[in-house]
This record gives C-alpha cells, sequence and structure tokens, in this order.
C-alpha cells in the first residue's frame, strides 16, 4: 500500500467509526497524546521504565510497542492532513524541498 492509499484508508476507517467528526484542536490534542506516548516508548526502549510497578519489556515487545505508537501519531497526522484536503503526498513533496533548499546552501 502506498502512503496515498493508506491515507484514504485511514480517512474511511477513522469515518465509519465517527471518529472523523472531531476539529483540528481536539485532533491536534489527539496528536499531542499520541507523540507523549510515542515518547514513552522511546523512553522505555532507550533508558527503561523509571516506575517501581513497571518492569522492564522484552526487547522485541518494546519495539512492537513503539511501532504502534509511531502509527497512532501517523493516524492523526493524517488525519489533520485530511481535515485540510491537504494529500500526504504533497507534504512529503514539500518536506524534501525544504530540506534540499534548506541544506544545500551550507554545504
Amino acid at each position: 500500500m502506498n502512503i496515498t492509499e493508506f491515507q484514504k484508508w485511514v480517512g474511511d476507517f477513522y469515518q465509519e467509526r465517527g471518529w472523523t467528526g472531531y476539529g483540528p484542536f481536539i485532533r491536534v490534542g489527539f496528536l499531542m497524546e499520541e507523540a507523549g506516548e510515542l515518547a514513552r516508548a522511546v523512553r522505555a526502549i532507550e533508558i527503561g521504565r523509571d516506575r517501581p510497578d513497571e518492569g522492564e519489556k522484552p526487547a522485541a515487545e518494546a519495539r512492537q510497542e513503539l511501532v504502534e505508537e509511531l502509527g497512532d501519531v501517523l493516524g492523526n497526522l493524517i488525519l489533520l492532513a485530511n481535515q485540510y484536503e491537504v494529500p500526504f503526498e504533497e507534504i512529503l513533496d514539500a518536506h524534501r524541498a525544504k530540506l534540499q533548499k534548506r541544506y544545500q546552501l551550507h554545504r
């Protein structure tokens, strides 16, 4: 599945469940929540857990949690892009162009 197909699939999946009715401000809040969960997954891999009620996870389980949280962040980014009718291909192209322009100047 390419990114355009995935963007449509995510939109359809969330729409079928009634999860697309939230406005951009609420969606950004969800994105921040998921970014926090991603940060927690990264911390678990890099420095471990620091709460006594949380044990260490096997590496495969910690990696799977990381993958899932990355997906949750991506899903929320896609939903924001959909709300503003911005194809993910356009985002990828614009980001690449911005970085190439910015860093070609400093070689």
